[in-house]
């Protein structure tokens, strides 16, 4: 199952890396083990796409996510909670999804 959550957080209280230190021990406790199959099945999976308008790159954390922009499975569900979202690179989701091959059957998103 994917989902998409927007969460509006303080910057004053929050940075990204601390966000993300965060999600990582939400997996660690449900289940998540480091060094599963990439791309396979894993208890949970929770992914940190945007913080704002914040870029950056380190070998911690990448922002915004380097690969959401080829994803329906993101897009989609990311959609339903930010219709209007301007994504990196200037485009709207819409606009990111048409260029992307991809079928949503109900619940279902299956891409190519």
């Amino acid at each position: 199952m994917n989902c998409v959550v927007r969460l509006k957080v303080s910057s004053e209280i929050w940075a990204p890396e601390g966000l993300l230190s965060t999600l990582q021990a939400v997996e660690s406790q449900m289940g998540r083990t480091r060094g599963e199959l990439v791309g396979g099945p894993r208890a949970i999976d929770l992914d940190l796409l945007m913080f704002g308008d914040v870029e950056m790159r380190n070998e911690y954390l990448t922002l915004p996510h380097p690969r959401m922009l080829e994803r329906a499975f993101v897009l989609v569900p990311l959609r339903d909670v930010a219709p209007g979202l301007v994504l990196p690179g200037g485009k709207t989701i819409e606009e990111t999804l048409s260029g992307l091959s991809y079928i949503l059957d109900g619940r279902n998103i299956s891409q190519k």
